[in-house]
């Protein structure tokens, strides 16, 4: 075991390490460039798209509405990485590693818009009638029979993936905060856990979905508003935590109270790593969600697709990062979830880590719902639609699974998996390149006054 152990900590290190960075930022800013710098100029224009996705267009194609299949990717992406993942990078990277979140998502809009058009454009109808989508189907659809072993290899590294990042990792944060919350005994939680799990993914996307579009802006605005109570008890120090993480992005940070210290390319390592597992930006998964969406046009999709990561990463991921930064707690010598928790307790005691644990335990129970539907569609690229229902259920004995086992070994590989993940998207996406700014300039063209 301690072989395999260490075998897993070698790869996790080539696959996290400094060519992993290059691509991921590479690919984002060659397509920014490419796109001239269309997803940041067309912010606004997105919010707006959200804005009308809400509303079904009957003349559309897809299961359920725009709104609901971004809301089914934010599922996916706001949990634990929002939270304990933002902790982390700070705790072992410095404040720097919050400036490289941001950059990571600023060149992760225009990758996360340009999987979404192309896994919509190339999205087919399965045996059931119903559309999918994703790396897979744009790989075997938009490069030919050729490339099918890199759509196979996407399709097994999401599909494993996800038990373990999107589903017994979740699972056990949740339970972990419960017991040092509530003191909750861990069996329990799993229980009623995978008893809400199986409710909602038995119902398969459409459920998701409707699930979804309640949860995830109910539980992004209570999260907004906890945090915004944090900045108001200490915003005398908003400016200097500010300037911090700018500076500390470009010189290493000395050790300080509990902090060891961080070089500025352990800054850049854990912000450009903390910030791909937040918002996921680089790994396709967001264009599975948004090929269930009924729509008339990818890029309309990838308008919508695109705000994902800037949700995610530049409002949520932000909001953490300011409350350790203020709090002062980031010298404490606390990592993860513990560190944000001390945030909250700091400026809210007696009932700051309780609020925080109820937050983080909706967080990770929405990408639980989130990832349900992307490892499905996963191993249904590879056996066919007969594998839903025994996935669905072996998904919901996984969560409860997940509340009483140690996972240490099990975050590993599932972090391993998902920059594996990001290998056979990120080359399709570079190939297809001409195909999404054809579609882009075709879709400009017919709104020009939008």
């Amino acid at each position: 075991m301690d072989t395999i152990q260490n075998f897993v900590s070698w790869l996790n290190g080539i696959v996290w390490g400094v060519p992993m960075i290059v691509l991921i930022l590479g690919t984002g800013l060659y397509l920014q460039i490419r796109l001239n710098w269309l997803p940041l100029r067309k912010i606004g224009y997105g919010f707006r798209m959200i804005a009308k996705s809400r509303k079904a267009d009957d003349m559309a194609e897809g299961e359920i509405t725009p709104f609901a299949a971004l809301m089914t990717a934010l599922s996916a992406t706001i949990g634990t990485g929002n939270i304990a993942g933002v902790a982390t990078a700070i705790a072992l990277g410095g404040p720097g590693a919050v400036f490289w979140m941001w950059m990571t998502a600023f060149v992760g809009m225009a990758t996360k818009y340009a999987e979404v058009v192309v896994a919509v454009h190339y999205r087919q109808k399965d045996d059931q009638g119903e559309h999918v989508g994703g790396p897979m189907y744009a790989i075997k659809n938009g490069l030919g029979p050729r490339w099918g072993w890199l759509a196979v290899a996407f399709a097994i590294f999401g599909g494993l993936a996800g038990f373990g990042i999107g589903n017994m990792v979740q699972s056990n944060s949740i339970a972990e905060a419960m017991e040092t919350a509530f003191g909750l005994p861990r069996w329990a939680v799993g229980l009623v856990l995978a008893g809400l799990t199986g409710a909602v993914v038995l119902g398969g996307i459409r459920r998701i979905g409707a699930v979804a579009e309640k949860l995830v802006p109910a539980m992004a605005v209570c999260y907004i508003i906890a945090v915004l109570i944090v900045l108001a008890l200490n915003f005398s120090a908003l400016p200097g935590a500010l300037m911090t993480i700018i500076t500390s992005a470009f010189t290493p940070t000395a050790a300080t109270g509990g902090f060891l210290g961080a070089t500025v390319m352990m800054g850049i390592q854990r912000g450009v790593a903390r910030g791909i597992f937040s918002n996921e930006a680089g790994l396709g998964t967001a264009g599975i969600a948004q090929a269930a969406g009924a729509t008339r046009d990818p890029v309309y999709s990838g308008m919508i697709g695109m705000m994902g990561t800037f949700i995610d990463t530049i409002v949520i991921c932000t909001m953490t990062a300011l409350a350790i930064m203020v709090t002062g707690v980031w010298t404490s010598g606390e990592s993860g979830a513990a560190l944000s928790a001390a945030a909250f307790e700091s400026a809210m005691p007696g009932v700051g880590k309780e609020i925080l644990a109820l937050l983080l335990a909706v967080f990770a129970f929405t990408t639980i719902l989130g990832w349900a539907f992307y490892g499905e569609k996963c191993w249904e690229f590879l056996f066919g639609s007969k594998i839903e229902t025994p996935f669905r259920v072996l998904w919901t004995v996984s969560v409860f699974v997940g509340t009483v086992v140690s996972l240490d070994f099990a975050w590993l590989v599932a972090d391993t998996l998902n920059a594996l993940m990001a290998i056979p998207n990120l080359i399709s996406l570079l190939v297809l390149t001409p195909v999404v700014l054809m579609l882009t300039r075709e879709y400009l063209a017919k709104h020009r006054n939008d």
